[in-house]
């Protein structure tokens, strides 16, 4: 398994209308891509949202990253991208998985 990690600081006012426009593109990215979903979280001390995509491996990620993630919703992308004030170009880390303790529903 392999992780990517992104942030995003978002307008003030815009914080839902991003949390809702970041699960439904995480869901297409899922669906196109074969991701294995995604986790957001939200760092009071920066303000800034990270979101920890969990993927099969590097190949399957690097794929879907040169493909710029596109996907075919594009009032889901505007809202994303019209929430957003600040991000990085690249993501915050890549790693590869070595252990999972991580408990999950079926």
């Amino acid at each position: 398994m392999f992780v990517a990690a992104y942030w995003w600081k978002v307008h003030p006012g815009k914080e839902e209308q991003f949390r809702a426009a970041w699960r439904r593109g995480t869901a297409l990215i899922r669906e196109k891509y074969g991701s294995l979903g995604s986790r957001l979280h939200y760092e009071a001390e920066t303000g800034r949202f990270i979101g920890v995509a969990e993927w099969p491996d590097r190949e399957t990620w690097q794929r879907a990253f040169d493909a710029r993630m596109v996907y075919d919703e594009p009032d889901t992308r505007a809202a994303f991208v019209d929430a957003i004030g600040d991000w990085a170009e690249e993501p915050l880390l890549l790693m590869e998985v070595t252990d999972d303790l991580l408990e999950r529903e079926d």
